[in-house]
C-alpha cells in the first residue's frame, strides 16, 4: 500500500464523517469512529469516486476497520491499473 493511497483513504472517511484528519488513522476501528452500517455506506460511495473504483458487496461484508478498508481499495486499484495497461 502506498503512502498516497493511504492518506486518501483516511481523508475520504474523514470528510465523509466531518471528522478531523487527525483523528482517522489505518489502525482505527469503525466502532471508535462512530461509523455505523449507513456511515459506511456513504463511504464507499466517496471511495469509489474518489478512485475511480467498483467495490463489490462481498468485499464490504470482510470490512471492519480502516485497515481491512484501505487494503482493500488498494487491491481494486492495482487490479484497475494492471487492467489500464493491459488494454494499451
Amino acid at each position: 500500500m502506498s503512502e498516497e493511497l493511504t492518506q486518501r483513504v483516511l481523508n475520504t472517511i474523514a470528510a465523509s464523517k466531518r471528522l478531523p484528519p487527525e483523528t482517522v488513522t489505518i489502525d482505527s476501528e469503525f466502532q471508535a469512529l462512530n461509523i455505523d452500517s449507513m456511515d459506511a455506506v456513504e463511504i464507499l460511495f466517496a471511495l469509489e469516486n474518489e478512485f475511480e473504483i467498483n467495490i463489490p458487496d462481498d468485499d464490504v461484508r470482510n470490512v471492519k476497520n480502516v485497515r481491512d478498508m484501505v487494503a482493500g481499495v488498494a487491491r481494486l486499484v492495482e487490479a484497475k491499473d494492471a487492467g489500464a495497461q493491459a488494454g494499451q
